[in-house]
């Protein structure tokens, strides 16, 4: 299925159609020559790092033994020289392969003027004239991607209409698709159901943040994945022409800006099976993953894209995507080949559900000057050491996306993660109050449908004991606080993880600490907390000797929610019992 979304993906999307046999690629230089061959400048393509977009031939699949290109390739293929003392031999020999194939060209492309001049232009030894350009020694070091362009053309010299014409005839043949007994193998395509001419070695591909190459479709072992006397790729028979097109729309999306996001290891690439009108899944799924940078122009954007999908759920329009598919789709590079670490296409309307259930139950209490809506990258990023990526599990980022997409619990991994590094810091923040109540709802809704669910705001009705000594203990800090304006360390800072796991070995000793600071306040407030600790204590019976997992999930955000009671106004707390009540 994968690969048949990229198929007919790449159909759609016309801007990424290219000719038959052809593919984009960054060219790094450009030798400009006459028709002589004679040489004329040496052009540096490069900006950014990054070498200019061209269409050229499809690249050939390399082994061991030197191929080249057509009419483009490396510096060593093209100059026959390297700049690594080891490999000067090498270069020759790759050079003299790269000038034999434009020789064996038929007659009748070789006549083409632009050719010639590449043909007249190793006749000459123009390459000592190259030389002595200002640019070649970064050309040298750069080692980059080399084409050819006759002086005063606006295209370079494989795109001249005689050589898109022979590529297109000779990438069908499957005169490269030869087996190890020199026969072209027909069989009927997986993806297009048709009987063709199928691809040998399928495309590879280079995944961000990884400096290999490596294929989606690839078997390189003779033994244990080969069956029925089949090799290679016709274990997975893939037609030259669906190879092609399956091959470039996934380039396509690996190098993209709006359709590709990079959480961790995993590349996250998606899109639409068709254009939608009511929703855009694409927009809204980006800052599902990762919240964009600010936009000077309309800085609310995020909230405005999330909004525009709760009203298509208010307003009944996502059943109209009911025969629309999402796609989803997580990549990540592994020895030989790329390693997928989810495949999701839910239908538009599912995953507009799916989504709009994610940001309810991760939705929490805030400050004002917080975002409204949390990323994925947000979510993941505060349940690992330091805050960085690189630090979450590698299989969690997956995990993750999974629950959201499908709308199930998510992974108990999460949980986990978010309660070390809380305990860990003695820190529960937003982001991880948001994961912990985002994972005891959906859990409870399906293992404990009966059992009340967490609120975005403090519940005052709530007579769980975790959530009750989480609140508290938020209490008693903040008695401790007002009781020493300016403190820098807290009884978080030395009791959280044991108040939070085992709370009858520490409320007692707490609570004569509070005894302590209590007479510090003012009359009004010390009636204030005094009246908060008994109703709070009004539902506990007796403190517990261990709270499990769950539980220190619920104390934590037990605390969480009263410390954000403590600086929230009477009209906030108005709003947030109002949209409780909804």
């Amino acid at each position: 299925m994968i690969l048949q979304a990229l198929y007919e993906y790449y159909g759609r999307k016309t801007e990424i159609q290219t000719p038959i046999g052809y593919e984009h690629e960054e060219l790094d230089f450009i030798v400009q020559l006459k028709e002589d061959g004679s040489f004329v400048d040496l052009l540096n393509m490069r900006e950014n790092k990054h070498g200019h977009p061209y269409l050229i031939p499809k690249a050939v699949i390399r082994t061991a033994a030197p191929k080249p290109n057509l009419l483009w390739d490396k510096f060593e293929y093209v100059f026959g020289i390297s700049k690594d003392e080891k490999k000067k031999n090498k270069a020759k020999d790759y050079n003299k392969e790269f000038v034999e194939r434009i020789n064996n060209l038929p007659q009748n492309i070789k006549s083409d003027t632009g050719v010639r001049g590449i043909t007249l232009f190793y006749e000459r030894n123009q390459i000592k004239e190259i030389m002595k350009h200002p640019v070649w020694e970064e050309c040298m070091k750069i080692s980059g991607w080399i084409s050819f362009q006759l002086e005063g053309d606006l295209n370079i010299i494989p795109m001249r209409e005689k050589i898109l014409e022979y590529q297109a005839k000779e990438f069908l043949s499957g005169k490269y698709e030869e087996d190890k007994s020199g026969k072209i193998k027909e069989g009927i395509c997986i993806v297009t159901g048709d009987k063709e001419v199928i691809k040998r070695v399928n495309t590879e591909f280079r995944l961000p943040g990884s400096d290999k190459n490596v294929k989606l479709v690839s078997f390189q072992l003779n033994s244990g994945f080969d069956s029925y006397y089949k090799e290679q790729a016709f274990n997975a028979p893939i037609s030259i022409e669906a190879e092609s097109a399956y091959s470039t729309a996934l380039k396509h999306l690996i190098s993209s800006s709006t359709n590709k996001k990079i959480i961790g290891d995993t590349t996250v690439l998606f899109w639409s099976e068709k254009v939608t009108s009511i929703i855009n899944p694409e927009e809204i799924f980006s800052w599902v993953v990762a919240a964009q940078k600010s936009d000077e122009d309309n800085p609310d954007k995020g909230t405005q894209i999330i909004n525009s999908l709760y009203d298509a759920v208010f307003t009944g329009q996502l059943p109209k995507e009911k025969n629309n598919h999402f796609y989803v789709l997580g990549l990540a590079p592994n020895a030989a080949r790329i390693s997928v670490r989810f495949w999701k296409m839910p239908s538009v309307e599912e995953f507009g559900k799916n989504i709009k259930q994610h940001f309810d139950d991760i939705n929490i209490v805030h400050g004002p000057k917080e975002p409204e809506h949390l990323s994925l990258y947000q979510i993941l990023s505060s349940t690992a050491l330091a805050y960085k990526m690189e630090n979450v599990p590698p299989n969690l980022t997956g995990a993750v996306i999974e629950s959201i997409i499908d709308g199930t619990p998510y992974p108990s991994t999460l949980l986990q993660q978010c309660i070390r590094r809380i305990r860990a810091e003695q820190t529960v923040n937003r982001s991880r109050a948001a994961i912990l109540k985002a994972y005891l709802n959906r859990s409870n809704r399906i293992y404990k449908p009966k059992e009340k669910e967490l609120t975005m705001s403090l519940d005052l009705t709530s007579t769980n004991s975790g959530y009750l000594t989480g609140r508290l203990f938020a209490v008693l800090e903040k008695i401790q606080e007002e009781a020493n304006p300016g403190i820098n360390t807290t009884i978080k800072d030395r009791y959280y993880g044991a108040a939070s796991s085992t709370p009858v070995a520490v409320f007692s000793q707490l609570l004569k600490l509070k005894n302590h600071h209590i007479p510090k306040l003012s009359p009004g407030r010390k009636i204030y907390f005094e009246k908060l600790i008994g109703e709070i204590m009004c539902g506990i019976n007796s403190f517990p000797a261990n709270l499990a997992l769950n539980d220190q999930a619920y104390f934590a955000i037990g605390y969480y929610h009263q410390r954000q009671d403590f600086f929230t106004g009477k009209s906030n707390k108005n709003e947030s019992e109002i949209q409780q009540q909804n």
